[in-house]
C-alpha cells in the first residue's frame, strides 16, 4: 500500500527527481500519496530567472514553465517511496491545456497531478495550477518513468 504523507522538504524533492537551479520549479510539496496523487508549490517572486525577457514591462510566467512545474510535481508523485535513483521521469505530452489567469510576481501557484492511468511505466494524469483558488491552467499530461 502506499503512503500518504503531509508535504516533503525542498531537500527531500532534490532527492527524489533530477531537477536543479534553475529548473527546479516545486519548492515544497504540500500533500502527496504516492503514485497517485500530490499537491506542490511554486512561490513566484520577481526575482526569477524568465522574467528578465518575459515580459519586462509586465511580468508574466511563461505557460510553458507552468506546465513544467505541473510535470515536475507528476514526477515527485510517481517517484516519492520508490527507489529514484534507478528511474529518470520523462515528458511524454501535453492535451488539453488551457491557460485561464497570468501568473505574476507575488503569486503563490499551486500545482495539483491526480494519475488517472498508467500501464507499466507509462502513465497519464489530470493537472491544475491555481492562484488563490482561482484556475490558471488545467490540462493532462502524460510521462514515462525509464530505467537510469
Amino acid at each position: 500500500m502506499k503512503n500518504k504523507s503531509k508535504s516533503m522538504t525542498i531537500e527531500e524533492i532534490e532527492a527524489t527527481i533530477p531537477h536543479r537551479y534553475p529548473f527546479l520549479l516545486v519548492d515544497t510539496m504540500k500533500e502527496i500519496e504516492e503514485g497517485k496523487h500530490g499537491i506542490g508549490i511554486k512561490n513566484v517572486t520577481a526575482n526569477e530567472w524568465f522574467f528578465e525577457g518575459h515580459f519586462p514591462e509586465r511580468k508574466v510566467m511563461p505557460g510553458v514553465l507552468i506546465v513544467e512545474a505541473l510535470a515536475q510535481v507528476a514526477c515527485i508523485t510517481m517517484l516519492r517511496g520508490i527507489d529514484s535513483s534507478q528511474k529518470v521521469p520523462l515528458f511524454g505530452g501535453i492535451e488539453k491545456m488551457r491557460f485561464r489567469r497570468p501568473v505574476v510576481p507575488g503569486d503563490t501557484l499551486q500545482l495539483e497531478f491526480k494519475l488517472t492511468k498508467q500501464r507499466r511505466e507509462l502513465g497519464w494524469g489530470d493537472v491544475e495550477a491555481t492562484v488563490n483558488g482561482e484556475v490558471a491552467a488545467t490540462g493532462t499530461i502524460s510521462f514515462a518513468l525509464v530505467n537510469r
